[in-house]
């Protein structure tokens, strides 16, 4: 794999994981009431967030693995279990009609206002609507892979987790436009749509933690079909 190929490859399973367009109706729904430059900070605060929480898990997820005592394929395997469930559910289900928010129209300072809707918003929706189990087993999945890269590797992955951290940003930054473009079919399909891709990253995963924990028993092509 390539560190072009690895960078398209993280981007677009944390992105996937993530799924800011498919959120957008629901923080549209959690900043109800709110002006426009207090929307804009708490999209700010929640980028800012994903980029430190992820980040963070990146550099120290494979020390807590060698902590537990956890190998990294069945952590491969766990993983993909889990972003297989997540996809599935992300296919087969509208996600964004599960979400309702009753915060009040917000008054006074706009950054105060910004930060206590934000802190209001770390649970559910920060975590683990936008941060959840797969996208944390995800992290230390590529981050695992990113070492025979070097320290380049850990350039490219903390560029990658800004990246989709900016692609969150400015797709909540454009609530309003998205949601009158795509409308809430449009929304849906592209929820959907993730949710496949979700599903074939997670079973590539599951195959390549069977094939580094059993001799044989995963053909290496299927493991990793790009080599």
């Amino acid at each position: 794999m390539s560190q072009a190929d690895f960078a398209v490859n993280f981007f677009v399973a944390l992105f996937a994981l993530l799924d800011p367009l498919g959120n957008v109706p629901l923080f549209a729904a959690a900043t109800a009431g709110a002006k426009a430059k207090e929307r804009a900070l708490i999209a700010l605060y929640i980028s800012l967030f994903v980029v430190g929480f992820l980040t963070f898990f990146y550099f120290s997820g494979l020390s807590l693995l060698e902590f537990f005592g956890i190998s990294l394929p069945a952590f491969r395997i766990a993983g993909g279990v889990i972003l297989f469930l997540l996809g599935l559910e992300m296919a087969r289900d509208d996600l964004t009609a599960t979400f309702a928010d009753a915060a009040e129209a917000a008054s006074g300072d706009a950054r105060q206002q910004a930060r206590r809707r934000f802190e209001r918003m770390i649970v559910p929706f920060a975590m683990p609507l936008l941060i959840g189990p797969g996208a944390i087993s995800t992290v230390v999945i590529y981050a695992s892979q990113a070492r025979q890269f070097g320290m380049a590797g850990a350039a490219i992955g903390v560029a990658t987790i800004g990246a989709v951290s900016a692609a969150t940003l400015a797709c909540f930054m454009a609530t309003p436009i998205i949601s009158r473009i795509l409308g809430r079919i449009g929304l849906t399909i592209v929820v959907r749509v993730l949710g496949l891709i979700l599903c074939a990253l997670a079973v590539q995963f599951i195959f390549a933690g069977l094939s580094e924990a059993t001799a044989g028993f995963i053909r290496p092509d299927a493991a990793n079909p790009y080599h």
